[in-house]
């Protein structure tokens, strides 16, 4: 992730047409039709998760169900047009959806995955539909419609079988070389499984900021966002890299978010507050990446320490946000080690590895409960054919076992099979 601070961007602007660049991206517009490219992301997803004898929130009272399965297609279409020549450039932007089910039932029925019907059972298929009118004036574009999103504030997810949508208005300009400003204002989330345009219940929310990348070492981000009857939260994101020869590397990523929810949102009668930050460092050496990486949650309210998903599943750009948890809960202190592995030093081009470990604790579960612990341990292969017909194909395997005591009592298991194949129409 990129970053900035306010004052980096007064300095920037005050320095005026020194640091722009010397042609604009509007001045080299190919043109609407020239420009324009349409993709269809293949997308087969099977998915189990195994909650052993617990059901989901960690009671059989609290839901009946221990098993979730599903597997499905999704088709993710996506049109992007060029700008018209001029001054002004105008194009177009759509997207269409379509979730087919290959298998799931009642009884083990996901409702992340696929909408239920009337009568509780998943259906068959699902879609939706939408577009965007967008302008551009120099390095600067407009954006209006439903689109995908992806600021540490709003961000719109993508970890099932179809991505969520949001419609609305962003502001992206890039007129200073390094420095990147977003402004925006978006009133609809569609969920990951519904094909209703308003789905996740957002009413408005607003945001503004930017990155600002001082070298090709080091960068900064600074963000603000007010989610209509629920919360206003600030972001900032420092990354730096450092090469340290030899074939290999150094890097250092810290997230902080500081939210504050209304009395309204949190159902306590009073405003609460929680920060919530992390700070990662990779040492990379050949073929081989090791990370460590701690995070620290403080305050909250009713357990809840972060709280996301009205402004986007996304919207989770920390350290410890891994497969199945986010290790976000009031007052959590958590741990993570890391190993990554390319194959491709070892003459397998596209193939690789990931294993992580994860453990939280000191989660404040009231009632003077302060000792709740989480621990996560995650495995991922991938591999992605490098060329001839089935070039950009994508086979990945994701397992995570997960466990909680104290308060939290969950045990359960994550299976992800996920393949992937793009094609490009025009």
């Amino acid at each position: 992730m990129k970053v900035m601070k306010w004052s980096v961007i007064a300095m920037a602007v005050a320095a005026g047409t020194s640091q722009m660049a010397l042609a604009s991206s509007q001045s080299e517009s190919e043109g609407f039709v020239e420009g324009s490219s349409l993709t269809i992301l293949n997308r087969n997803l099977y998915m189990n998760r195994d909650a052993r004898d617990n059901g989901f929130g960690g009671t059989p009272a609290a839901n009946g169900q221990s098993y979730r399965e599903a597997w499905g297609h999704g088709f993710i279409g996506t049109f992007e047009s060029g700008f018209t020549q001029g001054t002004v450039g105008v194009g177009v932007d759509a997207i269409g959806l379509l979730g087919v089910k290959l298998d799931s039932g009642e009884g083990r029925a996901w409702p992340d995955i696929f909408p239920r019907d009337s009568e509780g059972k998943p259906q068959d298929d699902y879609s939706s539909a939408g577009a965007a009118v967008k302008f551009r004036v120099s390095d600067t574009v407009l954006k209006y419609g439903t689109q995908f999103v992806a600021l540490p504030v709003f961000s719109t997810d993508d970890a099932r079988l179809l991505p969520e949508t949001a419609r609305g208005g962003l502001i992206t300009s890039s007129e200073i070389d390094g420095l990147e400003l977003n402004v925006g204002r978006f009133t609809a989330l569609s969920a990951k499984s519904e094909a209703d345009h308003d789905s996740v219940g957002l009413k408005e929310i607003n945001l503004v900021g930017g990155t600002y990348a001082f070298s090709d070492s080091l960068s900064t981000s600074l963000y603000y966002s007010d989610v209509k009857d629920a919360f206003e939260k600030f972001y900032g994101n420092a990354n730096y890299n450092m090469g340290l020869g030899a074939d290999q590397s150094l890097a250092f990523d810290f997230n902080i978010y500081q939210t504050e929810y209304d009395s309204e949102f949190t159902g306590t009668g009073s405003d609460e507050d929680n920060t919530i930050w992390s700070l990662a460092s990779t040492y990379g050496i050949g073929a081989h990446k090791f990370t460590v990486a701690y995070q620290k949650s403080h305050g909250g309210y009713n357990t809840n320490g972060y709280v996301y998903g009205v402004d986007g599943g996304g919207t989770v750009w920390l350290g410890n946000s891994v497969q199945y948890s986010d290790f976000y809960y009031e007052d959590e202190q958590s741990w993570q080690v890391r190993y990554d592995l390319d194959m491709a030093a070892y003459g397998v081009s596209g193939l690789s590895f990931m294993t992580r470990y994860v453990s939280g604790s000191n989660i404040d579960m009231g009632a003077g409960n302060s000792d709740a612990e989480e621990r996560e341990w995650d495995m991922e292969a991938k591999y992605v054919f490098q060329e001839g017909p089935a070039k950009d194909l994508s086979l990945r395997v994701r397992q995570a076992f997960y466990n909680a005591t104290n308060g939290l009592d969950n045990d359960l298991s994550d299976t992800r099979l996920i393949v992937e194949y793009p094609l490009s129409i025009l």
